[in-house]
């Protein structure tokens, strides 16, 4: 296995090889992780809110370069990322052993970090208080990159997986709401209906598109699916298509 971290041009890089290693995936996937992060910071950093922040992604490094491969000699692509790229990307790793490593991997930053950035020769009263420094600062470099990536999730989107279960719980509740599939209400205004949970949950969210829905805001978004109802002249005109197939059926 490679080194976790490496110096290159006075900056402690990781690459995506070693990361897919060493958390067990496979690497075209760890290419997938860091090309979706890559391009929602690039759609973070045009957002007025992120700007408003002052929230900085400048010191983010996703480097694309090339590694060959040592069975078939051939030229695969991989990234180089310094220590806020790699734990932006990681972020979704989240079992038990995916934290023990990204700990694992702090620790070899800091001690890069630290070894990159002291002096050749000191004295030990010198060495002393660089060190004191030094750890100073990274707690400091912590706690900012900590901020930042707060800031970050307070303003991510939902993702897929969410998006799917606010429509599967939409869907339900509009289907009650017209006494299921069969009814004539639903075979009559079902995309009015749709169209009209969807018009409040935006207006309510004050979002142009549900799938905008912020990250911090999805179970807020659940809860109000969940507790949606028809306007009363919506209930209206659903009781009386389903009434007028009820009195059909007795005559």
């Amino acid at each position: 296995m490679n080194q976790l971290v490496f110096i290159q041009d006075d900056d402690v890089l990781t690459d995506t090889l070693t990361i897919a290693e060493i958390f067990n995936k496979r690497h075209d996937l760890v290419l997938r992780d860091v090309r979706k992060t890559f391009l929602s910071l690039d759609e973070l950093a045009n957002r007025k809110e992120v700007k408003d922040l002052g929230i900085d992604i400048s010191s983010l490094k996703f480097e694309e370069t090339r590694y060959t491969h040592e069975q078939n000699n051939q030229n695969y692509p991989m990234y180089l990322l310094n220590f806020d790229a790699f734990m932006l990307v990681t972020m979704s790793y989240t079992t038990e052993n995916a934290m023990l490593i990204k700990i694992k991997y702090m620790n070899r930053f800091n001690e890069m970090r630290d070894q990159l950035s002291k002096p050749k020769v000191l004295s030990e009263k010198e060495q002393l208080k660089a060190s004191m420094k030094l750890t100073l600062e990274a707690n400091e470099t912590l706690e900012e990159h900590n901020e930042r990536i707060s800031e970050l999730e307070n303003n991510m989107r939902i993702d897929g997986v969410q998006e799917r279960k606010l429509q599967n719980k939409g869907n339900h509740v509009v289907l009650e709401s017209l006494s299921g599939k069969e009814s004539p209400a639903y075979k009559e205004i079902s995309r009015k209906a749709f169209s009209a949970m969807w018009r409040d949950f935006k207006n309510h969210f004050m979002i142009p598109r549900f799938s905008e829905l912020p990250k911090v805001q999805f179970e807020e978004g659940l809860r109000f699916v969940g507790m949606w109802q028809p306007s009363t002249s919506l209930k209206i005109e659903i009781d009386n298509l389903n009434r007028q197939q009820t009195m059909k059926e007795v005559v």
